[in-house]
Formats: structure tokens, C-alpha cells, sequence
């Protein structure tokens, strides 16, 4: 998002926060409510046009949210998506994103006020790295022939008993409504959203062979000496990278791995 759109989402965020940090509110629920107005604006082109429609004052946009959300969510929720109708936006679709990343971040506040947002964190990425090695998995859950159940069956069969309920949810509504989002992409979104609500960095370390939690610490430990902020990493396991480790942090990579060193050398000699 750019522009009002940004601003208006950050304004967001912070509603939703000062919201469940401040009241025994349910984040689930606000979660489950927050998906529901997703789908209803996302299917109504007309209704989020005119709630993003910058001629019309926010009071008005903001009343008319209440008479259609009144008695089909809490008080909460529609006081959330009033408060976004209230603000301006760059583009309609970009309010439906806005609702869908609320929905995505009361989960993850769930998850936190639960303790387990760590166990979350790292059960997201490793079901990514599932995914990514199994061709027949990927095809299974992005099938748009495939039903919701069928693929919510799926996803309970595959992290049932393995993952938390969150996890589960957030996978569940990623694969049915993915919304032009890959799975990557989607499950991206999700671990940003973690870290920002821990105020840190996402790393994604490669490495030859599985490292020591020593390791991970002493790791972790320079990355946020770096960047001045906590980092929490997310490790992949590669044989060919054959020694050292491999760091990506947004677009920025670190690399010491030996594969890499090895392939620029020859790449000197083929010079």
C-alpha cells in the first residue's frame, strides 16, 4: 500500500492493538469477525466503493458500517472496520486488504496472549517448506476446482495434533481465500506480522546442517547488533550449501556459505 492506504492501515493496527492490549477482548473472535467482513467486501464491489468513496465524510461512511454490521458482529469489530471506513484510502480493494491484515493480526495477538506465538512463528514456516517440497501438496491445496472442506480437511490432516489452533486457521484461510496471494507470499505476510508485533526482524538462515541452539543465539545475536533490532530466524536445512550459512533479511543477503564461495571461483576461472 502506498500513500492515505498505508497510513489509514497503520492507523488500523493501532486501534487493534490498543484494542486487545487494553480490554480482555476475544482476539479469535475479532479474527473470525474480521474474516467475515473481508469476504462480504470483497464480494460487494459496490458497498466498498462507496465506503472508500472520499466525497462521502467518514461520519456517514462509519454509520452506515454500524447498520450493516449491527447484530452480525460484536461491537468490537464493527467499531474496528468503522474506524477504517473513517479514514481515506488510495484504492477500494485496498480496504478489503486492510480488514484481511486485521484479521490475519488478531491472530497473532492470539497467539501471543496465549505464549505461543514463537510455536506458531516456526509451524507456519515449516509447513512453507512442506509445501515447497511437494509438487502434489501445492497442487492439492491452490486447486480452484477442490472445495473449502476438501482443502480444510486437507490442512487438519497435515497439522492436526501438530500445530496450534492458530496455525491452523491462518493456513485454513490462506489456501481458501488466498485473494491473488501465492502460498509464499501469504505465509510471508504472516511471519512480517509477527515480527512486527514483537519488534523485530525475520531471517531466513540456510545452512548445511542443523545449528545449535548456542549457535542460533550467538547468531541471532549479531544480526541484531547489525540491524538494531531483535531478530528471530527461521532455518532451512540445504545439504549443498555444504558449509557456512546463508542469511536473507528482506531483500538483503548475507552470505558465507561455501557453495556460494566455491561457485564464484569458478565463475573467476571461467572468466
Amino acid at each position: 500500500m502506498i500513500g492515505a492506504s498505508r497510513d489509514a492501515l497503520a492507523a488500523g493496527r493501532q486501534n487493534l492493538e490498543s484494542l486487545t492490549d487494553s480490554t480482555p477482548v476475544d482476539a479469535v473472535k475479532l479474527a473470525e469477525e474480521l474474516t467475515a467482513v473481508t469476504a462480504l467486501l470483497d464480494r460487494e464491489v459496490s458497498l466498498r466503493r462507496v465506503l472508500t468513496d472520499p466525497s462521502r465524510s467518514g461520519q456517514d461512511k462509519a454509520q452506515l458500517v454500524s447498520s450493516l454490521l449491527s447484530g452480525q458482529v460484536s461491537g468490537e469489530t464493527a467499531d474496528l472496520v468503522s474506524g477504517l471506513v473513517r479514514s481515506r484510502w488510495s484504492g477500494a480493494r485496498d480496504l478489503v486488504d486492510a480488514v484481511e491484515e486485521l484479521s490475519s493480526y488478531a491472530e497473532v495477538i492470539a497467539a501471543e496472549k496465549a505464549g505461543v506465538l514463537d510455536d506458531v512463528e516456526d509451524e507456519l514456516f515449516r509447513f512453507g517448506r512442506v509445501v515447497a517440497g511437494s509438487n502434489e501438496l501445492r497442487s492439492a491445496l491452490t486447486d480452484p476446482k477442490a472445495g473449502a472442506t476438501a482443502k480444510a480437511e486437507l490442512i487438519k490432516k497435515l497439522l492436526g495434533g501438530r500445530a496450534n489452533a492458530g496455525t491452523i486457521r491462518l493456513v485454513t484461510s490462506l489456501v481458501n481465500t488466498p485473494r491473488g496471494r501465492s502460498l509464499e507470499q501469504g505465509l510471508e505476510s504472516y511471519s512480517k506480522l509477527a515480527a512486527a508485533r514483537r519488534g523485530r526482524m525475520v531471517a531466513l538462515v540456510t545452512s548445511a546442517v542443523p545449528l545449535s541452539d548456542g549457535q542460533k543465539e550467538r547468531l541471532a545475536g549479531a544480526l541484531g547488533r547489525l540491524y538494531g533490532r531483535r531478530v528471530h530466524l527461521n532455518i532451512d536445512v540445504d545439504p549443498e550449501v555444504v558449509g557456512g550459512v546463508r542469511v536473507q533479511i528482506g531483500d538483503e543477503i548475507i552470505d558465507g556459505a561455501v557453495s556460494s564461495r566455491l561457485e564464484d571461483a569458478r565463475q573467476s576461472l571461467e572468466g
